[in-house]
C-alpha cells in the first residue's frame, strides 16, 4: 500500500471515523482498514469523538434509567425513544447492577465505549482452558458445530466453557491471531483455508454477448395456444466424456427434437446442429426458442441468421421457465442416464428415442400424442394452402 494511503488511513481511524467511511475515503475495502487496525493493535478514541446515531446516546441511556424507574415497559420506553423494543431490553440487561438489579446509565456508557475498542481478544484467546479443549476436540476431527455442543455436554454448569461454532470457525479461517496455529486448518473437514464466500452468486453465462431475456418473449408464447415457439436446452453426460444431447420441444404440442452433437458441445458446433434440425420444420411451426443460459448458446445470432427462429434466454437458475423442456428431459434420462456417455447414441438411436416420445399420450392433450397433434397441424395448413390458391 503506498504511504499516502496509509497515512490516510491512520489519520481516519485516530479521528474515530467508521471503518466503511475510511474504506471509502480511502479506496480501499473495510477487510483492508480492519487489517491496518488490527497491526496497530487499537487507536486511542479521540476526547470529541462523538456516537453515530444509530448508537444510544448518554442523555438517551438517562431517560431509560428514568423511565425504567417509573415502571415503564420496555415497549413504552421504545416509543418515547423512537428505538426498537430489542434495543431497550438489551441495553437494560447488559447493563444493570448485580446486587441491585438498577439500569446504571453512566456506567453503560462508559462500557458502550469500552466494548467498542478494536480490535477485541477472541475469547479463544483469552482462555487458555478453553482454547485447550477446542484444540484437542479439533486433533480428534470434530467439526466447529460439533465441538461448540460438546462443550456444553462436558461442562454443563459451565459458562466459560461456552463458545459458538461461528466463534471457532474465525479463529481458525477469518481473523487467526495466533491462538489457534494454523496447523489445526487441516484437521476441518472440509480441507478449506479460506473462508468460502456466501455472497452473491456469480452468473457463470456472462459470455453470451446480445442475448435476449425471456421477459421480451411475445405474450403468446405464454398460453400454448399458437404453435411454434420452442423450449431447449443440453442434457450432458459423463464428464470424461464430455458428451451432451440437444433436446427441443415445441410448448403447444409437446413435439420432440433431439439434436445430435457428436463433435461436442462447443458454441459454433450447437449453433450448427441445431439450425439443421430447425430448418427442416415448417416456418409456422418455427417461430421462437427460449433456451437455458448455457454459453453453449453463444452463437445464438447464427441460429436466427439460418432459420429465422428468435431465439431467448431464460432468467439465470430458473428452469421452472422452461416447463416443457424440463419434464421432457426428466423423460429423457430413462434412456440416457446421467453420468453415461452420451456420444454412444447415434443419430438414429435419437431418432428412435424422439419417436417413442413423440408417440407416448399426453394428459395435457386429452391423451393424444405430440405426433398426433402435429400431423393434425399440417394437415389444417395444407387445407388453408388449397383454400388459398387462386
Amino acid at each position: 500500500m503506498p504511504a499516502d494511503q496509509l497515512d490516510l488511513i491512520h489519520c481516519l481511524l485516530r479521528r474515530g471515523e467508521q471503518r466503511k467511511v475510511i474504506a471509502a475515503r480511502a479506496g480501499v475495502s473495510s477487510r483492508t482498514v480492519y487489517r491496518v487496525l488490527a497491526r496497530l493493535g487499537s487507536v486511542p478514541r479521540p476526547a470529541d469523538a462523538e456516537y453515530v446515531a444509530r448508537y444510544l446516546s448518554q442523555d438517551e441511556r438517562c431517560e431509560i434509567a428514568r423511565l425504567h424507574d417509573l415502571g415503564w415497559s420496555v415497549r413504552a420506553i421504545g416509543r418515547r425513544l423512537d428505538r426498537a423494543p430489542s434495543t431497550i431490553s438489551r441495553e437494560l440487561a447488559r447493563n444493570r447492577d448485580p446486587k441491585t438489579g438498577h439500569y446504571l446509565p453512566h456506567h453503560a456508557h462508559t462500557q458502550a465505549w469500552v466494548r467498542q475498542r478494536r480490535p477485541k481478544p477472541s475469547k479463544i484467546a483469552a482462555d487458555p482452558r478453553l482454547r485447550a479443549w477446542v484444540r484437542y476436540m479439533l486433533k480428534q476431527r470434530l467439526s466447529p458445530e460439533q465441538i461448540s455442543g460438546r462443550l456444553k455436554v462436558r461442562f454443563p454448569d459451565d459458562e466459560s466453557m461456552r463458545i459458538s461454532h461461528e466463534t471457532i470457525y474465525q479463529s481458525l479461517l477469518v481473523y487467526p491471531r495466533g491462538e489457534l496455529t494454523r496447523e489445526l486448518k487441516v484437521h476441518l473437514r472440509s480441507g478449506r483455508t479460506t473462508r468460502k464466500s456466501r455472497g452473491t452468486r456469480t452468473n457463470k453465462h456472462s459470455r453470451i454477448t446480445d442475448a435476449v431475456s425471456i421477459h421480451d418473449r411475445p405474450e403468446e408464447v405464454e398460453d400454448r395456444k399458437i404453435p411454434g415457439h420452442h423450449e431447449g436446452d443440453l442434457i450432458k453426460g459423463s464428464l470424461a466424456s464430455n458428451s451432451a444431447v440437444g433436446t427441443i420441444v415445441e410448448r403447444h404440442s409437446g413435439f420432440v427434437t433431439l439434436i445430435h452433437l457428436p463433435e461436442g458441445w462447443a458454441a459454433e458446433k450447437v449453433a450448427a446442429a441445431v439450425s439443421a434440425e430447425m430448418s427442416q420444420l415448417p416456418a409456422w411451426f418455427a417461430k421462437t426458442l427460449t433456451w437455458d443460459r448455457g454459453t453453449e448458446m453463444a452463437r445464438h445470432t447464427d441460429i436466427t441468421a439460418a432459420t429465422g427462429i428468435k431465439v431467448y434466454f431464460a432468467d439465470p437458475y430458473s428452469p421452472q421457465q422452461r416447463p416443457s423442456n424440463e419434464n421432457t428431459n426428466g423423460l429423457l434420462r430413462e434412456y440416457m442416464p446421467k453420468g453415461t456417455d452420451l456420444s454412444v447414441h447415434t443419430r438414429e438411436d435419437l431418432d428412435a428415442i424422439a419417436k417413442q416420445l413423440n408417440n407416448r399420450p399426453r394428459k395435457r392433450l386429452g391423451f393424444h400424442t405430440p405426433a398426433e397433434v402435429f400431423a393434425k397441424l399440417l394437415a389444417e395448413d395444407q387445407t388453408k394452402g388449397v383454400a388459398t390458391t387462386p
